[in-house]
């Protein structure tokens, strides 16, 4: 028997509850990880609130990441061994392969030797943000030294990823968040430059920064009224990546910004990097020497126990934080 979190039930964190249950033997494309510690993501929240693209099989497992060691390995998974210490890359159904667990079945192409230099809590705080803000970033913005890139948002763990990987290629990361309060920690972050959009004039400040030029790659989750205020931010020929929809509004297309300085706007989804091997393989190589160099440090904002992940999710849906969540088992 092992300990899971699992819901029973749509509803707030309240609903989750720690069950024993019985793990299986990995299949043939599985291996099973005993589990050390595990990364929260706003999209768990949505799916135990039944807000997500997902629908759940009650009772529900749930959560995309973790890290652990490697107890037992299926028949088809080659380059592993009993005793490896590993990171599970999100995998797309968390019903089926949740992570919230003490021990865990997991495909093998979704899991990944980190570096040594790492520790559990490290690990399973990586993933999910470096190959969203990877994917966005250098394999379709192919961001590069000397250019401008504006991350909304940027206080997440995925904009603190964006952060690091701005800077890991020369570029120069202009952030924005919504209040004063959290700029001196994106300046601590890696951020060049810090935009309260509550209290600043966006546009005033990106032109101030850029020299009048303009940011090439924006980067937001925000959606609504922000992308016609962002668009006007760009340089010509620049790209725009939405890859949420925080704000429940939408906002007018930008025809003016699009038109004038020939933008493009696309909707990006994690789901691109990840269901293409030979794209998930450049992100697993660039994503470990980041972290095995330092140029990608991820950055814990609090850790809760295993007892305690009614707590843990509350305050990620709190939004008090910078950066990641993480759980230990």
């Amino acid at each position: 028997m092992t300990r899971v979190a699992r819901f029973h039930e749509y509803g707030e964190p309240d609903v989750l509850q720690i069950d024993d249950i019985d793990v299986s033997a990995p299949a043939s494309d599985e291996v099973q990880i005993a589990v050390k510690a595990i990364g929260l993501n706003r999209a768990e929240v949505m799916f135990r609130r039944h807000a997500y693209l997902q629908e759940a099989e009650f009772p529900s497992m749930l959560g995309y990441e973790a890290s652990g060691t490697i107890t037992a390995i299926g028949d088809a998974v080659t380059g592993f061994a009993e005793g490896d210490a590993v990171s599970v890359i999100p995998i797309l159904d968390m019903a089926r392969w949740g992570t919230y667990g003490e021990v865990i079945n997991v495909p093998g192409r979704h899991v990944v030797k980190h570096p040594e230099n790492l520790s559990f809590e490290q690990a399973a705080a990586s993933w999910m943000q470096y190959v969203t803000a990877w994917g966005a970033l250098i394999e379709q913005a192919k961001l590069t030294t000397n250019e401008f890139v504006i991350v909304s948002a940027a206080s997440s763990s995925v904009g603190v990823a964006a952060i690091q990987i701005g800077r890991s290629v020369g570029a120069t990361v202009i952030a924005t968040t919504r209040t004063r309060s959290k700029v001196e920690a994106l300046i601590k972050a890696g951020a060049h430059h810090v935009i309260a959009m509550e209290e600043d004039d966006l546009a005033a400040r990106v032109t101030e920064f850029t020299e009048g030029k303009g940011a090439r790659v924006v980067f937001d989750p925000i959606g609504g009224p922000a992308i016609a205020q962002l668009a006007d931010c760009m340089a010509v020929g620049g790209i725009l990546l939405e890859y949420g929809a925080l704000s429940p509004d939408e906002g007018p297309f930008p025809q003016f910004a699009v038109l004038g300085k020939s933008l493009t706007l696309k909707g990006y989804l994690y789901t691109e990097i990840v269901s293409d091997d030979a794209i998930l393989s450049r992100a697993k190589t660039f994503i470990n020497d980041g972290l095995r160099s330092g140029s990608l440090d991820p950055l814990i904002s609090r850790t809760f126990g295993f007892d305690d992940i009614r707590e843990a999710t509350r305050f990620l849906e709190s939004n008090e934080q910078i950066g990641k969540i993480v759980v230990t088992v």
